[in-house]
């Protein structure tokens, strides 16, 4: 076995690296701006990657446009990652990313993180408290607490964070903040994705034997020991409630991303749950929703009245609103906004808005006043090198309360039809004991944050 492979009998087990890393393991790096090298000289940061196939392709890519080092790549799945394996063949392999970060802790500037949802929070944890900063896929976590718990570790070693919902950098974005000022008062929001596209309500598959090329164990990482199977991973993990947060989770961060960005929405107040289809009996234990209608209720804040958002999934559609001209339909990706004086609609990841209503020759474009962004990956590095957290524009204090929103409608779907969460962030509690079970997350023996 090459020394950058593991295998769970490793001496790097799970309890020794996390005893380690919560002991301060990384103050091994915390160069803030990636100031290695003689003289003061800025080198190129060193970018380690845990997740080599699959979405850690868009990430190699985006990050390798700029100009930094791939330092290092990890991931339990040797088939997957072959594509990853070949591109960037002088970068060091690891099957499990806490021995990667255990020996190369003293060269590695951040981290990219691109696992399945329930790897999030542990791995970027690990590399927090290391003093790296960390760029995590989204939703950033599958649970509240967890997301509460980055954000704190996040600040208090000041590291530069961005979660990969890359639409929040894209000119439509911008756009949108711009022109959501000119089209009224907008009391209602309409979001909708076409997903899943993978199996949703169904239990879960026979097991079947463990490919020789992926590492089981280390891909369950916290989750419970369960078996595997070709229906779930790599691809399908997203529809199981041990693994990923559906429809919602996935898209959500793509898309309602935008209307509470542009509105300034923070977190709601309430989530019912309309509708959440089901039709497998026994699913509710292993999976989320076949297709689901969301309601999310902002208050009144900063000039502006209180806002209903609705996310609509799978076979639900947005209702064409009024006035809509021509063979107009609304997205089957993204976003209607209801405003006073205009309908305006817009894409996924930061799709251009466009004003559909009947007056929309009335509609005058105000003059671009948001800041535009260098990109997603590279506001990112430019944050890393400038010792600035706030360059990177979807960092924790934004991706955090986000995936909070997401969650509670993800939460909420879980329980069922009808239910109703009223949030109080302060205590975290939604006034359903079922849905507060769902807000703190548990880890099988061996893992922790």
């Amino acid at each position: 076995m090459s020394k950058r492979q593991s295998t769970t009998s490793s001496p790097f087990s799970r309890r020794r690296f996390l005893g380690t890393t919560a002991a301060g393991l990384g103050g091994l790096n915390l160069l803030p701006s990636g100031a290695r090298g003689q003289e003061g000289k800025l080198n190129k940061l060193n970018l380690a990657f845990i997740g080599a196939g699959g979405r850690a392709g868009g990430n190699l890519g985006g990050c390798e446009k700029t100009g930094e080092t791939i330092y290092a790549l990890c991931d339990v799945d040797q088939k997957r990652a072959e594509g990853g394996y070949k591109k960037y063949s002088d970068a060091k392999r690891y099957v499990d990313w806490r021995e990667m970060l255990e020996k190369e802790g003293d060269s590695i500037d951040a981290v990219v993180i691109s696992t399945p949802d329930h790897l999030h929070a542990v791995s970027a944890m690990a590399a927090i408290k290391m003093g790296k900063h960390v760029y995590v896929e989204k939703p950033l976590t599958v649970t509240i607490s967890e997301a509460r718990a980055l954000h704190e570790a996040a600040k208090e070693k000041g590291v530069c964070t961005q979660m990969g919902n890359t639409g929040h950098a894209a000119e439509g974005a911008r756009l949108t903040n711009e022109w959501i000022h000119a089209i009224g008062d907008v009391k209602e929001v309409h979001c909708r994705t076409n997903r899943p596209i993978w199996p949703q309500d169904l239990v879960r598959p026979e097991a079947e034997p463990i490919p020789e090329t992926l590492d089981w164990d280390l891909w369950l990482g916290p989750a419970a020991e369960k078996p595997f199977s070709s229906k779930i991973a790599p691809f399908k993990w997203r529809g199981y409630l041990d693994y990923g947060t559906g429809a919602l989770g996935d898209m959500g961060a793509h898309i309602i991303d935008h209307p509470v960005w542009a509105l300034g929405l923070g977190l709601p107040e309430k989530v019912e749950v309309e509708k959440a289809d089901r039709s497998t009996p026994g699913a509710e234990k292993d999976t989320h929703p076949q297709s689901c209608i969301i309601h999310y209720y902002y208050p009144a804040s900063d000039g502006r009245g209180p806002v209903k958002l609705t996310w609509f999934d799978g076979k639900y559609e947005i209702p064409r609103p009024d006035g809509m001209v021509g063979d107009k339909k609304p997205p089957s990706n993204g976003c209607v906004y209801l405003g006073s004086k205009h309908t305006m609609m817009h894409g996924s990841h930061g799709g251009k808005p466009e004003i559909v209503g009947a007056n929309k020759d009335a509609f005058v474009a105000p003059p671009k006043t948001e800041e535009r962004s260098p990109g997603h990956y590279q506001e990112w590095i430019d944050a890393i090198r400038a010792n600035d957290p706030s360059k990177a524009k979807s960092n924790f204090d934004v991706a955090v309360p986000l995936t909070e929103t997401l969650l509670l409608g993800v939460m909420g779907s879980v329980i069922g039809e009808g239910t109703t969460l009223n949030w109080d962030g302060k205590s975290m509690k939604t006034g359903n004991a079922e849905a507060d079970k769902l807000v703190n997350h548990s880890y099988r023996d061996g893992w922790a944050l």
